[in-house]
């Protein structure tokens, strides 16, 4: 991937130093478990498994993005379809176009390995700028984890909590042939 540059915005490949810097940076923020969750990351990256992106917001690493081309899992792990995974910027860089810029080049990396793409969503406010960027729920519900929490039944509301989305990289809502 070439690095996309606009003005002092710069979104590249990873590189090691890069999740030290965000590790710290997130920590400052009061984040816990950072360091450990880039660290895995950073080992799929090293494996082949995932593209992982960075922007950088006037020389410093203010977000990051990873591209899994086979999905890690929910309604769509295994068949061949890449998943979003771990969008963040940093707090004190928000309201800048950093995560659009971040987004952009993770669906541009994404078409590379197919025509559609999905993602976790957290059930929290954050999830509105996904639905205006195009996606939707899948409809198989909401995941606990690695599976559908059951009508009725008790899950916690934390980060595995989510909604899965999807997104025709062309355009279209359809998908055709989703089971």
């Amino acid at each position: 991937m070439n690095p996309t540059v606009s003005g002092r915005l710069v979104v590249r490949p990873m590189e090691y130093p890069d999740t030290e810097a965000l590790a710290q940076g997130e920590r400052e923020q009061g984040w816990s478990g950072s360091e450990e969750k880039l660290q895995s990351r950073w080992a799929d990256l090293q494996a082949g498994k995932a593209v992982g992106l960075v922007a950088e917001y006037e020389g410093a690493a203010a977000g990051y993005i990873f591209v899994y081309p086979e999905g890690l899992g929910g309604p769509f792990g295994g068949r061949g379809i890449p998943e979003i995974v771990d969008f963040n910027v940093l707090v004190k860089y928000r309201r800048r176009g950093i995560g659009t810029a971040l987004m952009d080049a993770a669906e541009r990396t994404a078409a590379g390995y197919g025509d559609r793409v999905y993602l976790a969503v957290g059930l929290h406010s954050g999830y509105g700028m996904y639905v205006s960027r195009g996606y939707v729920p899948d409809g198989s519900g909401v995941w606990y984890g690695e599976a559908v929490c059951p009508a009725y039944g008790e899950c916690r509301n934390d980060d595995d909590l989510v909604l899965y989305f999807w997104k025709r990289l062309n355009g279209t809502r359809s998908w055709e042939g989703r089971s």
